[in-house]
């Protein structure tokens, strides 16, 4: 079904891809180092690239993109730092705080600041319940062959030929400053695609494979996805969009794929032929992995709780049901602990698994042929009027005009299916929150704990499975027993689409890049200025004040989503939050150790604030004599053994920042992303791999000479615990740049621009 290539791969045109191995160079008539300049990803990063040094990419993109929960902190920041205008193209969506409920007028308010953003600074601005922030992107921004910059971990568009990278929303406060996003030159994987998909099997299927298939080896990670091979043709652009949405889930750092005549006619169709161009890789290309899919050898697939890559075909999970779910709960048990009893055993009926939830949803689930496919397996059936709920929220109101003119939703609605408007909630816990101890199966993009809208803390958990739009169908028409899309013998009518530009042109607010400096920013009461950062001292005091041992640490965890998002223009009030699904006594600890810091800054004795601290220093100055307050700075860090798996969002760093955090401490970090949020915010992304822990919880660390280490570029150093003496160990900063290293050594991103203001 799915296979990786050991070694790195050569892929000559009309040709299976072909192992690396001794004397394919000479073969080839051509180096590698010069058969990987004929990637796709080469030529577009090239073009990008504003260095004259391809093994370090300086890039600039051509669009920015960001929704309502990271709008308002990145032009926070921005503007902080000496914002003026946009100086590309910048949409500013509303699809995350679309529901104005939660906190008084606080989501509104953020709206309301976007728009006036949007009129002073010359950007785009698209209302609440428009479209999902990577639908518009794709109607309205892709073109092939340019590279677009999202504040959205899903920030992918590689399907119609753009290269688009979602990242933390420091990395676009640069773009906005005219900076540029550095990066070493990542590798590239070849995808090879092959056959064609069986009938009933939709892309999530596929998608949901490779994650399975990638992720616990990190074989792509940080790396760029090439999609390329004859399977690619048979495949619809809708198809190819759902499944390199996810790619996102193998943590790739990007996507690309090959186009062709389907591609451009989706251009043609969205009124904007003139921006496809045709890509494929040139006669012979090295790729530094591949990964082979036979799509015709894929069966319907589902992501038990509670990751994408827990992976199992339907056909499996049924044949092996009591086995597997056993297999669930022990892997639950990780994120859970035991602060809730949790079983899906109890969902089993007769042999069958049985499910309360359907949801088709967001940049994954919500393309109008999926939508248009789960109504034809519908048709004339009914959902069933007992706990089973179906809910569909189409990706654009585009795609929901052109469902009610061929009758598609009418088809749906006499399911008993609710068909709402575009929104991101399901993805994140903001919507269509399951009952306590409920399944959910979804087209969408994620299933972590908590994401579907519980509280572990609260005694409150429900879980998500993730599946393609067509077995969800399946499953509803089944009333909620869990059905393989296979199993359906009807057909697809497959409708032509027509898109309604109109609906854009009549409500999103476009500047034409013309910005309107007299404009006034409208600012809610819960809109607030980013706190003062210090810069990094001399030397370091740092209390562990959470240790988190799951193999995988995901940003919901660090920052919760659903029941947050209302409060992410306010710093404050948002970090109080942080690690509270984790460590709910972190806070707490964290804000103690602060006010030793805050009594330091303000020329005060951070002893007579922090219990204990007199102690520390005493046994530190019996070693290092010259340590003082006026040269050590104060502060709490984490230990995770790999954070940062998930979303872009970088309140998962700056969070810790406010509370007085100066740093992580990881074996190794998931994400690119999450560890450019830690360097962006000031905090040192340390590393640490021996087996055995020197410290635990509660431990204060000692990190002398740190600004020292970090102006100079060290990438080791010696740090030590403090009890009962010093007992030393190694930390690791791995790799950094120039510009990375200042903004260690100036507290943040916000201080670094402020120096050249």
């Amino acid at each position: 079904m799915i296979k990786l290539y050991k070694n790195g791969a050569w892929l000559t045109e009309g040709q299976e891809p072909v192992s690396d191995e001794t004397g394919l160079e000479q073969k080839f008539h051509l180096s590698k180092q010069e058969a990987k300049k004929n990637t796709i990803a080469y030529s577009i990063l090239k073009n990008h690239n504003t260095s004259e040094n391809m093994d370090f990419l300086k890039l600039k993109f051509d669009k920015l993109t960001s929704h309502d929960i990271t709008f308002v902190g990145i032009i926070q920041t921005a503007r902080a730092s000496g914002l003026e205008r946009f100086p590309v193209p910048y949409v500013l969506t509303n699809c995350h705080n679309s529901l104005c409920a939660v906190g008084g007028t606080i989501n509104e308010d953020d709206h309301v600041f976007g728009l006036s953003c949007a009129k002073k600074y010359g950007g785009v601005y698209v209302p609440p319940h428009q479209a999902v922030i990577h639908q518009y992107a794709r109607e309205m921004l892709a073109e092939s062959g340019k590279m677009i910059l999202g504040s959205d971990s899903h920030t992918r568009y590689g399907a119609l030929g753009t290269m688009a990278m979602g990242e933390g929303g420091p990395e676009l406060v640069k773009q906005l400053l005219g900076k540029t996003y550095d990066i070493p030159y990542p590798d590239v994987v070849g995808v090879y695609l092959t056959g064609e998909p069986a009938f009933g099997v939709g892309p999530q299927d596929i998608a949901l494979a490779i994650i399975g298939a990638v992720f616990s080896s990190g074989y792509v990670k940080n790396k760029v996805m090439e999609f390329v091979g004859p399977g690619v043709g048979k495949l619809s652009v809708d198809y190819r969009i759902g499944i390199d949405v996810m790619t996102t889930e193998t943590t790739c750092l990007s996507s690309i794929w090959q186009t062709d005549s389907k591609v451009k006619e989706f251009y043609e169709i969205h009124g904007r032929a003139q921006d496809y161009k045709e890509l494929q890789p040139k006669t012979t290309a090295y790729y530094d992995g591949m990964v082979y899919v036979n799509l015709s050898e894929i069966r319907p697939m589902i992501a038990m709780p509670f990751h994408p890559a827990n992976t199992y075909t339907i056909e499996e999970l049924n044949k092996n049901l009591m086995d597997i779910l056993d297999e669930v709960e022990k892997k639950a048990k990780v994120s859970l602990g035991e602060n809730v009893s949790y079983t899906l055993k109890d969902k089993v009926r007769n042999g069958k698994l049985y499910v309360e939830q359907g949801i088709i949803a967001g940049c994954a689930g919500g393309g109008f042929e999926n939508i248009c496919d789960a109504a034809d397996i519908l048709k004339g059936k009914s959902i069933g009027a007992d706990e089973f709920s179906l809910s569909i929220y189409p990706a654009s109101t585009p795609i929901y005009m052109e469902l009610a003119k061929n009758g598609v939703l009418a088809d749906l609605m006499q399911t008993g299916a609710i068909v709402k408007t575009a929104f991101c909630g399901p993805c994140f816990g903001a919507g269509d929150t399951p009952a306590n101890n409920a399944l959910s199966i979804r087209h969408s993009t994620r299933n972590f704990p908590n994401r579907e809208g519980s509280k572990l803390q609260e005694g409150q958990i429900s879980s998500v499975a993730l599946m393609d739009t067509r077995s969800i169908a399946a499953t509803a028409a089944n009333k909620g027993c869990l059905t393989a899309a296979t199993e359906y013998e009807g057909t697809y009518r497959k409708p032509t689409y027509f898109f309604d530009g109109s609906i854009y042109e009549n409500r999103v607010f476009d500047s034409k890049g013309v910005a309107e400096p007299d404009v006034e920013i409208q600012f809610g009461p819960n809109i607030k200025d980013w706190p003062k950062m210090p810069k990094l001292p001399e030397n370091l005091l740092l209390q562990v004040t959470a240790e988190i041992h799951d193999p995988v640490t995901t940003t919901d965890e660090l920052i919760p989503s659903g029941e947050t998002s209302s409060f992410r223009s306010n710093p404050i009030r948002l970090a109080e939050f942080a690690l509270s699904r984790k460590a709910p006594d972190y806070v707490g600890l964290a804000k103690d150790i602060q006010k030793g810091e805050t009594a330091r800054e303000q020329g005060e004795i951070p002893e007579e604030k922090v219990s204990g601290l007199c102690q520390m220093k005493e046994q530190i100055q019996a070693e290092f004599a010259a340590m003082s307050w006026e040269n050590t700075g104060i502060g709490s860090t984490i230990f995770a053994e790999k954070p940062g798996d998930g979303s872009a969002r970088e309140q998962a760093a700056s969070c810790q920042k406010v509370l007085g955090g100066w740093a992580n401490i990881a074996r190794e970090y998931a994400t690119k992303r999450y560890r450019s949020n830690l360097i962006n915010w000031g905090m040192l992304p340390f590393l640490f791999t021996e087996e055995q822990l020197p410290f635990a919880k509660g431990d204060y660390l000692y990190i002398p000479n740190i600004q020292e280490a970090v102006k100079e570029g060290k990438s080791e150093l010696t740090a030590y615990v403090v009890k009962d003496g010093l007992s030393p160990f190694t930390l690791r900063l791995g790799e950094m740049t120039q510009d990375e290293r200042t903004i260690l050594l100036q507290g943040c991103l916000i201080n670094y621009y402020k120096l050249s203001i």
